[in-house]
């Protein structure tokens, strides 16, 4: 994608595609085992979660409006965790499963930015 649309509910659902990415990252990372030890780690699954509840199911949104601003009001917290994850992540485990999920949540994290237009 490469910015918003004419049509804001194929912003709606093109952000929520990237959030089903987003959702299978903060489940790998919360079961995974460095997740106990790690409260860096932990706050990002925690911030992923809370940019996923606030946008909620597609089914529910009733004017494309007021997910595009919630989704906007949550932009900053989910840019960060995904830039701490960034961070961590060599010191947390360089498996590929772990540097894979760095790669992809920046992939879904930055097509968000685009579709609701702001610069990451």
């Amino acid at each position: 994608m490469s910015g918003p649309s004419d049509d804001p509910m194929d912003d709606v659902r093109a952000i929520d595609t990237e959030v089903a990415h987003i959702w299978m990252i903060r489940t790998f990372l919360k079961h995974a085992d460095e997740s106990e030890d790690d409260e860096d780690l932990r706050d990002i699954v925690r911030d992923l979660y809370d940019f996923i509840l606030a946008l909620g199911p597609l089914d529910d949104v009733d004017d494309p409006a007021v997910y595009l601003k919630m989704a906007r009001k949550k932009w900053t917290k989910l840019r960060k965790a995904t830039e701490l994850y960034e961070e961590i992540q060599p010191e947390v485990s360089g498996h590929t499963n772990f540097v894979m999920a760095a790669r992809s949540l920046r992939t879904s994290v930055n097509c968000v930015g685009k579709i609701l237009n702001v610069t990451p």
